[in-house]
């Protein structure tokens, strides 16, 4: 079906009929990504190509973490088996229970019917959102922060919980001494402290220049959720949920328990991301958009989603790249600001055919 006037042309189910290919990579990281669950070396998943009868075409991603409770790349593999091929449009869909593949196809599909131009395209919205540089874990940060100053971004994002703490916490103090004037440090503990530990950290970061500290205690600890609002009530620095928002209900879940701090949302991981957003909007929460360390392919539907966001946006978690051994593979690189014309300019048909 073409395109009239310029306008991309919606589809019903009823009018469309679509083929999924995909290809799954395993993708060596540049340098080991270290968190409080231990070393990450390698990424794995799936791109995904959807096409339709008149040969148009739209990507998509799924890039399943198990580890926030996705389906695996061998079970999102499995099910893209299962689809194979011609099927009425709402019929191509995955398994519930599969997010990451729920997303990839989500996103495959809004590519396709709008013929690659930006989802969500709004003149008005921003041209560039600010970026979070990651910072490596332990004292490798320290000469990495600097680097990064000079290169003017102004939110870091640490990782937490991976060494001894005491040794951690003087670090802290290392690492706020150096940040610029005006600058933040973002703490991630990726779950990986007890309520003792949460709580000797947030005693120092009281004062600090720390803008929040992301998910302190795992979700899946007994009495996680009243610990969390527990702490937050307590503790004058803002804590951030992110593996806590594991499933497209938690959203709403944690509005509902009327959490307060921020939101870390990775849009990769949720299927029905439109409905979190929708109500994060509502609510006028702090949200932050973040990467799951995807392809560029992946990072460029999450980051439509961030540029078409309607609230008040963080510094967005995208300053993760060069991130794979083959450059190919990284999304814009990871200045203080991505702009919207960078996220277009990314060719999903380049990575499909690097994994030929």
């Amino acid at each position: 079906m073409e395109i009239e006037g310029g306008t991309p042309l919606r589809y019903t189910s009823s009018q469309l009929k679509l083929l999924l290919k995909f290809r799954r990579y395993r993708l060596p990281f540049l340098a080991s990504v270290r968190t409080s669950r231990g070393p990450w070396t390698e990424r794995e998943g799936l791109l995904l190509r959807l096409e339709d009868e008149s040969g148009r075409r739209g990507w998509g991603e799924a890039a399943p973490i198990p580890a926030f409770g996705t389906e695996s790349p061998g079970e999102a593999e499995s099910a893209c088996r299962a689809l194979d091929g011609w099927r009425d449009a709402g019929l191509m869909a995955a398994p519930a229970e599969m997010r990451s593949l729920g997303a990839g196809l989500r996103a495959a599909r809004a590519d396709l019917e709008t013929g690659g131009s930006a989802v969500g395209d709004d003149e008005r919205g921003p041209g560039a959102l600010p970026v979070c540089a990651l910072l490596p874990a332990g004292s490798s940060a320290l000469p990495i922060l600097r680097v990064k100053a000079e290169a003017d971004f102004r939110i870091f994002k640490w990782k937490v919980g991976v060494y001894d703490a005491g040794d951690e916490l003087v670090l802290l103090d290392e690492l706020c001494g150096l940040l610029p004037s005006g600058a933040k440090l973002r703490l991630d503990a990726n779950g990986g402290w007890d309520r003792r530990l949460a709580e000797r950290w947030l005693d120092r970061c009281a004062g600090r220049p720390v803008e929040f500290v992301e998910q302190p205690v795992a979700p899946d600890e007994a009495g996680a959720e009243d610990l969390l609002q527990g702490l937050a009530r307590d503790y004058p620095t803002p804590l951030a949920l992110d593996e806590s928002l594991a499933c497209d209900g938690d959203v709403g879940r944690w509005l509902d328990l009327g959490w307060r701090g921020v939101f870390v949302v990775k849009p990769s991981l949720h299927a029905d991301l439109r409905a979190s957003l929708d109500r994060l909007e509502a609510a006028g929460a702090a949200v932050v958009f973040s990467s799951a360390l995807e392809t560029a392919v992946g990072a460029k539907s999450a980051l439509r989603s961030a540029f078409s966001w309607r609230g008040i946006p963080l510094a967005l978690g995208f300053g993760v790249w060069p991130l794979f051994a083959d450059s190919i593979f990284d999304g814009p690189a990871a200045l203080p600001f991505i702009r919207r014309e960078d996220v277009e300019r990314i060719r999903p048909e380049d990575l499909w055919n690097a994994l030929n």
